[in-house]
């Protein structure tokens, strides 16, 4: 008989760590112990069918069949009824077409021997009873129950002619053991089966909430580190222009760069640990100073008051995300950022003079991370977004604009996310 150690691989598997079923079968409340402690007590049934061989006189041949047929009976009963319900590949191992075929043996061998040898072996029917709830699917185990139940009153009018003489109590409490029996393990398959989709389920949420958990630090790193990094790179290269010419400038710049640099790993700690919310002011004055390092001219432009604080932190990774693509991928002289915040809305919109088709960071292979993930940010809170060229005086102008609408409850919601 394969033990439950067996009935799991254990390749690749470190030294004292859980099998994965072993949570599925410790939640069902019944472990693999208690549960051949109960299937193998049903054997209890045996005694009926052995006390009648060894009290009536037999032929050695009928007493020898008679016992051989018990054997097979305890076998096969528990051989089916080894794995554990919740057990996924134990319970497809006994749904293979052989256990099929040797229930349907069983079976039959258990009607035969009770019309050869008499009633005492209708106490089996018990067995069989179980095993169709555990083996077959739910209507079908439920029919075969309810026909294992009947079977002892047919066999037993038939047995005695009619309806005389027949020991009622005995027939009534066998009958309901027959069908309690069957239909308690059509209840316990059914568990095995909800159990298992409950933990698929919850294996699968916690999957997704890992990739979900992947792409907000990928998503907020990109736009935390984007822009600094391209502030850190110009003012590195302005100091290095001025540390001969104008080294009072140069140190300035060198204090400002390390500045930066420690409020980046700051906020790159906040992001890792998911608390960061950008602020729109911080981010406004941040874009000003990179801008004006690239040597481009910032106009900013705002009529936003009070805004709430999930949609002032969209609006602030927008403000970044356009600035940090002015300055990497186009080749602008002039700058605008625009907020503006109607009856229902706010909005921000980031414009430049650079070429789109010198854009590098618009093809597929550069567009797709920072301005995707922009994308999401603003659908979660119900918005609209628009990235493209533009053309204005005649002049091509590449804009980033977002419009966001004023509702408190998705705000609370895409809160509660970002916390």
């Amino acid at each position: 008989m394969q033990d439950s150690r067996d009935q799991y691989p254990s390749a690749k598997r470190l030294p004292g760590a859980a099998r994965p079923s072993d949570e599925v079968i410790a939640s069902s409340g019944v472990t693999f112990h208690l549960w051949r402690l109960y299937q193998h007590a049903w054997l209890v049934c045996l005694f009926f069918p052995l006390a009648a061989l060894l009290r009536e006189p037999a032929a050695p041949g009928r007493l020898a069949l008679g016992l051989v047929a018990l054997c097979c009976f305890a076998v096969s009963y528990t051989w089916l009824m080894w794995p554990h319900p919740v057990y996924r590949r134990g319970r497809e191992r006994v749904r293979s077409r052989f256990s099929l075929l040797l229930f349907v043996a069983l079976s039959l061998l258990i009607f035969v021997c009770s019309l050869v040898y008499g009633p005492a072996w209708l106490w089996l029917f018990s067995g069989v009873s179980a095993i169709a709830g555990l083996l077959l699917p739910l209507y079908r185990a439920f029919a075969v129950v309810v026909l294992f139940t009947l079977l002892p009153l047919f066999i037993t009018i038939g047995m005695h002619g009619g309806i005389a003489g027949i020991d009622w109590w005995w027939l009534i409490a066998l009958m309901l053991l027959v069908r309690g029996l069957g239909l308690d393990m059509i209840g316990v398959a059914r568990m095995g089966n909800a159990i298992r989709e409950l933990h698929a389920a919850r294996r699968e949420l916690a999957r997704l909430a890992v990739i979900e958990e992947r792409e907000r630090l990928s998503r907020d790193l990109h736009d935390l580190l984007g822009q600094t990094l391209s502030m850190i790179t110009l003012k590195s290269e302005l100091a290095r222009s001025l540390i001969t010419e104008e080294p009072e400038r140069c140190t300035q710049e060198l204090v400002e760069i390390e500045y930066v640099a420690r409020q980046t790993l700051r906020e790159v700690r906040e992001a890792v640990a998911g608390y960061r919310q950008p602020r729109l002011e911080s981010e406004l004055e941040g874009a000003r100073q990179l801008l004006g390092a690239a040597g481009i001219d910032a106009q900013i432009e705002t009529t936003c008051q009070a805004i709430p604080s999930a949609l002032d932190a969209v609006l602030a990774w927008t403000v970044r995300e356009g600035v940090t693509n002015v300055i990497r991928h186009s080749r602008a002289q002039h700058c605008l950022i625009r907020l503006t915040q109607e009856n229902s809305t706010v909005g921000a919109e980031v414009m430049n003079d650079g070429s789109f088709r010198e854009c590098a960071g618009n093809t597929p292979a550069r567009r797709g991370v920072g301005l995707a993930g922009l994308r999401e940010r603003v659908s979660a809170l119900d918005g609209r977004m628009e990235a493209g060229p533009i053309t204005l005086l005649g002049k091509e102008h590449f804009r980033v604009s977002v419009k966001l609408p004023i509702q408190s409850d998705v705000e609370a919601h895409v809160f509660r996310r970002e916390q």
